[in-house]
């Protein structure tokens, strides 16, 4: 009986596809919807828990992933950046989820004031990426200190006065992520520049 050689197996693929726009637009619909409530358009009860689905699933979750993806593909930035923020909605999901019904506004303000920080120097890493991409940092970074000294406001009737600021410029940052993803995975689907991003 003859032998067959044995034929290799075929070398996995390396490719792997850019997960950032997962990353963008799980973090844009996460934003908007938390975004909306903080301005007070839409009060009722039981909104936040419309919140804590997208916070746990596709703004912490999807973003976690994209960012681990993102280290695959050997991108320090997006990594760091969606691995980052997928853990905050993470976080965000359990403070509320788990909340003893204090009133711990000053260290929520401490928590979104550090937040403010990181993407603070985010954005300065984001001078390197594009146009798009800065754009949604910048906005982000803003949105954190809004919210950071709304709630060291402490208003009990509402949200505070620089809380809605800032769930209106949370809202422009949404789309603005909105809009990169947007034009991440249409320019990759269509192989050529239908949306531009300002690369830098």
């Amino acid at each position: 009986m003859s032998e067959t050689p044995n034929t290799p197996a075929p070398a996995p693929s390396t490719g792997i596809a850019d997960p950032a726009p997962l990353g963008l637009a799980g973090f844009a619909m996460t934003t908007f919807i938390l975004s909306v409530i903080n301005t007070n358009m839409i009060s009722e009860k039981g909104g936040g828990d419309v919140v804590l689905g997208l916070a746990l699933f596709y703004g912490g979750l999807a973003q976690l992933l994209a960012g681990m993806w993102e280290y695959r593909r050997g991108n320090t930035f997006g990594a760091t950046a969606f691995s980052s923020f997928g853990a905050f909605w993470l976080s965000y999901w359990a403070i509320v989820h788990w909340s003893s019904g204090g009133d711990a506004h000053k260290t929520i303000g401490l928590y979104l004031f550090a937040w403010f920080l990181f993407t603070g120097y985010m954005t300065v890493a984001a001078l390197r990426t594009s146009g798009a991409i800065l754009a949604v940092f910048g906005l982000l970074t803003v949105t954190f200190l809004l919210l950071a000294i709304g709630a060291w406001q402490n208003s009990t009737s509402g949200p505070a006065a620089f809380t809605k600021i800032g769930g209106f410029v949370g809202i422009i940052t949404a789309l603005a992520a909105w809009y990169a993803s947007l034009a991440s995975v249409a320019n990759e689907t269509h192989k050529k520049q239908l949306f531009p991003t300002w690369p830098r």
